[in-house]
């Protein structure tokens, strides 16, 4: 497990030069391509998202994590408690060890349903999502003779703006609380089912950097959008938790994300918040104004050709963000300075051109250190996580990838 105490107010991040430095000469023993967590900057960033919670306990996001030694490690956090999984395959996989798993999203996994359904042990731990009665009458079909299950209705937390429309991800129908009440009491009422939780995830908050660089302009209107949308879902989470409270006891409201943990935790309705890839801190989350992570995640490609004097290509390097296609999809090259991608080429599946000031003292053999734009799919391209702590690796845990786990 990894020591994830508090650590001194020493900040090596805020020295980009010395930081990434000490990381190469650390890891100089190792072959690229390798990744690894910066201990010290994981530590931070885990007790800083705590300090933003207002003291609401933090569920795991495991999508961001994506490592079963990393996060059972961050549960033993006084503050983090249970999982968030993304498919049901890797929650029944999790719940070997974890006695608390939301899935995040409805599944039609008839494989996993079945498995679910018949173990008396997996149906305590694991909660399903739903957001439809479609969606039950699916479970029924795979698996009429079951445990009864576990599951949690998620409301629908994105923005109706009156300028901009649809703002935030497609995500539940369900709306309001008239509609949140109506899908509770076919959940009441359908043997096999126990109705134990509410989840909204307000992404247009929590994921959508509100200080992009040099856009002094966009980060005013996302600002005044989201304060907006936060004080529209406030309302209407509120109404939607007390009219399904009025069905079942829930256990748990589930609301937030790394971006917006201040926010929702200041909902009474809201009993827990989820956040995952503020413990990475990956370069999507450079943009904000009202926190900053560090830079806690990090891999390294090997300089293997010159094709030009101002210029190196490295082995590999496509490892594209999920998202919007755009520049901010890219891997973000941040060692040594003065080395960017080349615009036409940008960040292949086995090349990489690189070119700068930076360029002509590269050798071959030489590492390049990037950021990845989001958290856990870093952990889809290695084996492992190499836990670096001061100067040297101390340790190194398997993603779901080393361990022969692929769930999407």
């Amino acid at each position: 497990m990894l020591d994830l105490t508090p650590v001194p107010k020493t900040k090596p991040w805020r020295d980009p030069s010395a930081y990434w430095s000490t990381l190469d000469k650390a890891t100089a023993a190792l072959d690229p391509p390798f990744a690894v967590v910066h201990l010290d900057a994981l530590r931070r960033n885990a007790h800083d998202m705590l300090r933003r919670a207002h003291g609401v306990r933090i569920r795991v996001a495991s999508k961001s994590i994506r490592s079963r030694d990393m996060i059972a490690s961050l549960l033993l956090v006084p503050g983090y408690r249970g999982v968030l999984a993304y498919t049901l395959a890797e929650a029944l996989w999790l719940a070997d060890s974890c006695d608390d798993v939301v899935v995040g999203y409805p599944t039609a996994d008839r494989a996993a349903l079945a498995q679910l359904s018949t173990s008396e042990r997996l149906a305590q731990r694991v909660t399903l999502m739903v957001d439809s009665a479609e969606q039950l009458d699916f479970i029924d079909a795979v698996a009429p003779d079951r445990e009864r299950l576990r599951v949690c209705i998620e409301l629908d937390s994105s923005y109706k703006s009156p300028l901009l429309g649809h703002v935030g991800v497609w995500r539940s129908p369900v709306r309001d609380a008239a509609q949140a009440r109506r899908l509770a009491e076919t959940i009441a009422k359908r043997p096999g089912f126990r109705l134990v939780g509410m989840m909204g995830y307000e992404a247009q908050v929590a994921g959508l950097g509100n200080a992009p660089a040099g856009r002094p302009v966009r980060g005013a209107l996302l600002r005044a959008v989201q304060k907006a949308s936060m004080a529209e879902l406030l309302e209407r989470r509120q109404a939607a938790v007390a009219a399904v409270g009025e069905v079942a006891e829930l256990e748990f409201v589930n609301g937030g994300g790394t971006g917006s943990l201040e926010a929702t935790g200041r909902d009474r309705s809201v009993t827990e918040l989820t956040a995952g890839s503020g413990l990475f801190g990956p370069h999507l989350f450079d943009n904000y104004a009202h926190f900053a992570p560090a830079p806690a995640a990090a891999f390294a490609l090997s300089v293997v050709r010159r094709p030009a004097p101002d210029r190196v290509t490295l082995l590999g390097g496509g490892w594209i963000a999920s998202g919007p296609p755009g520049a901010d999809r890219l891997p973000q090259v941040v060692w040594p300075h003065g080395l960017a991608m080349v615009g036409r080429e940008g960040a292949g599946e086995v090349q990489t051109p690189v070119a700068g000031r930076a360029a002509a003292t590269l050798k071959i053999g030489d590492r390049v250190w990037l950021r990845h734009t989001k958290a856990g799919e870093l952990c889809e391209h290695v084996d492992s996580l190499y836990i670096v702590d001061g100067d040297a690796v101390a340790g190194e845990v398997a993603t779901y990838r080393g361990e022969g786990k692929v769930f999407l």
